[in-house]
């Protein structure tokens, strides 16, 4: 799954390996994104403009908008039957904005686990494929909100998690926000695992638990001998 991640990258990198979105001025650097936070999103019918959604998906018909602290993650592979997600992947799809992941190890033969940052080798940003949705608000206003798609785990990330986030590659994203795209057939294969010798990871502090920490702090490397072992 995917539960944490950070987008730390600025908006200059940002526009510069994504030059067909326009990212907004005041975009927080974020090191510890955490589910039912605003994220960055370019959903299927804006063009190309990226805005602020809600972590976690909130059906069209739901009654209660808490069904969102639950859906933060959606499985590829059932996505086109479950009622929460076959209408969006249908018909809103979007890609949400990271430049790294957490995920945590869990030691062998004992309780503890380590958080574990996963990124690009070359430090690259890159984008999860995402479903959205817009619900209406007791208020009457809308609230958009959004899921990350979830698959099998590559080489790299099977050694410590059995899936990860969906990252569609950047040859892939006209074919993904397509709102003329609808079969399980044509999309479903653009949620592979994405290519593990192109990714890295490394141990991090144990501050990255808390939602609270949002800094620098977290994604700093650390030395971690039954990680190390491990992998």
């Amino acid at each position: 799954m995917c539960g944490r991640y950070t987008l730390a990258a600025d908006r200059n990198t940002l526009l510069q390996t994504f030059p067909d979105f326009v990212f907004p001025t005041n975009l927080p650097i974020r090191y510890n994104i955490a589910p039912t936070q605003p994220v960055a999103v370019a959903a299927n019918n804006n063009g190309g403009e990226v805005e602020a959604f809600h972590w976690g998906l909130i059906p069209f018909w739901a009654k209660d908008a808490a069904i969102g602290n639950k859906l933060i993650n959606a499985r590829s592979e059932s996505l086109h039957e479950k009622p929460s997600f076959k209408h969006a992947f249908r018909r809103r799809r979007c890609l949400i904005f990271a430049d790294s992941f957490y995920e945590w190890y869990r030691v062998p033969d004992s309780k503890a686990k380590i958080p574990i940052r996963v990124h690009m080798a070359d430090g690259r940003p890159f984008a999860f494929g995402g479903l959205w949705e817009s619900w209406k608000q007791p208020s009457g206003d809308a609230l958009q909100s959004c899921v990350i798609i979830t698959t099998e785990p590559n080489e790299l990330m099977a050694r410590i998690h059995h899936r990860m986030p969906a990252i569609v590659g950047p040859e892939s994203y006209d074919d993904w926000l397509d709102p003329a795209a609808r079969s399980p057939e044509t999309l479903q294969p653009l949620l592979r695992p994405f290519e593990a010798e192109l990714m890295a990871m490394h141990p991090v502090s144990s501050l990255v638990n808390s939602p609270a920490s949002d800094d620098p702090s977290c994604i700093t490397p650390v030395e971690s001998s039954d990680f190390i072992d491990a992998v």
